[in-house]
């Protein structure tokens, strides 16, 4: 760990969330990481180090980008917020109003804001498609349009682990005649500049950090799945290894293969926290973006072994899942699996978001995040102290 370089600054108010930072690579915790923090959109803490590959011949420089998994989620879900603050999409709406062909099977009345909220019953394929399926979009959303929900819809939520991207993604190119990606794009990251992709271009594949995964664990492995938790986790599995291909990386898999860093998760997000302008440049209204607070659902979720969630329109609120407790009220947060973390703070306009590529069991964010974020809340006296 010795040679563990760390790069980047945090002001000096911040130097304890360098201090935790670092702590984590001095702890084995972590490979390779980068932690971005905004205030008022302003940067504050800008920070990178270690290593983009197992063996250590790689660093991690300032561009250096990681496949996020479910963070994707949090872009594709504010490309939606942003389509509907245009008066386009209506989360309130039945599906099958821009998507006919959903209304097979008893689809009818799922609602835009039931995909938003994984209450749809569509968290997995039935039947099941393959992990190599995910690169053939038209098979994908056929699937899904044709099934028949795996629990009453808007009852409960079941978090949507592959198919959200795919539904939410299906909504968006029928209203736009448009990728889910490229409105994205066109509309979101490349006026801020923001070095996130879903659908990584061959020419960036050099700057991708290799996702080491978790050791095994025998007793989570061993654990007993419902059959809404098998459809949803196993029958459609995908591996750690394949997001080191081309066609993994090139696909557009609207929930989980994102590439990017802390700095890029952040300059997105900030447009939530801070009213709907970010980089100087007026993304949404402001109203459009507190949407994303307004309560789906709040109680167990059927595919997260029963904990407590509360989902807002794309994000979690907090609720029992995040073991982090903000010290605001309307906040936003997701996580992607291995550790990838962002929160928002409307009230405070913070905007928080780690990414590394040593993968972690946990099912919403872990230490090494939360960590770095209280060490900034008590610099600027609004940590929640508990035990522990």
């Amino acid at each position: 760990m010795q040679d563990t370089k760390i790069s980047g600054f945090a002001h000096d108010q911040f130097s304890a969330a360098r201090d935790a930072f670092e702590a984590n690579f001095a702890d084995g915790e972590e490979l390779g990481a980068s932690f971005y923090a905004a205030i008022e959109g302003e940067t504050v803490v800008d920070l990178w180090g270690g290593y983009a590959d197992e063996a250590r011949q790689r660093r991690w420089t300032r561009d250096t980008i990681v496949n996020v998994y479910s963070i994707t989620k949090t872009m594709t879900a504010l490309t939606a917020l942003w389509l509907a603050d245009r008066g386009e999409l209506d989360f309130a709406a039945p599906v099958a109003r821009y998507w006919p062909e959903f209304a097979a099977n008893g689809k009818d009345r799922i609602t835009v804001a039931q995909l938003m909220s994984h209450t749809s019953g569509l968290s997995g394929w039935h039947p099941a498609i393959s992990g190599e399926d995910f690169y053939d979009w038209d098979k994908a959303t056929s699937t899904l349009q044709a099934q028949a929900p795996l629990w009453e819809p808007g009852t409960a939520s079941g978090y949507h682990v592959y198919t959200f991207g795919f539904l939410i993604g299906e909504v968006v190119r029928r209203i736009t005649g448009k990728t889910l990606d490229t409105v994205f794009r066109e509309q979101i990251a490349s006026p801020l500049n923001a070095d996130f992709w879903i659908g990584l271009p061959e020419s960036e594949d050099h700057r991708v950090a290799d996702l080491v995964a978790f050791l095994p664990s025998s007793v989570a492995d061993g654990v007993e799945m419902t059959e809404i938790q098998k459809i949803t986790f196993s029958d459609t599995r995908t591996d750690v290894p394949s997001t080191r291909t081309r066609a993994w990386r090139g696909a557009e898999i609207p929930a989980v293969n994102g590439h990017g860093n802390a700095r890029s998760i952040a300059a997105i997000q900030t447009v939530l926290a801070n009213g709907g302008v970010a980089g100087g440049k007026r993304i949404m209204s402001d109203a459009g973006c507190r949407r994303a607070l307004d309560v789906q659902v709040d109680g167990p979720d059927l595919v997260m072994r029963g904990i407590g969630v509360r989902f807002g329109l794309g994000f979690g609120l907090p609720s029992q899942i995040l073991a982090l407790e903000p010290p605001n009220p309307n906040t936003l947060f997701w996580s992607g699996g291995g550790g990838s973390f962002v929160l928002v703070d409307i009230d405070a306009r913070m905007t928080f978001a780690d990414a590394m590529n040593r993968m972690q069991r946990g099912l919403v964010g872990d230490e090494r995040s939360f960590r770095i974020i209280r060490a900034i809340w008590r610099a600027t006296g609004m940590a929640r102290e508990r035990a522990g």
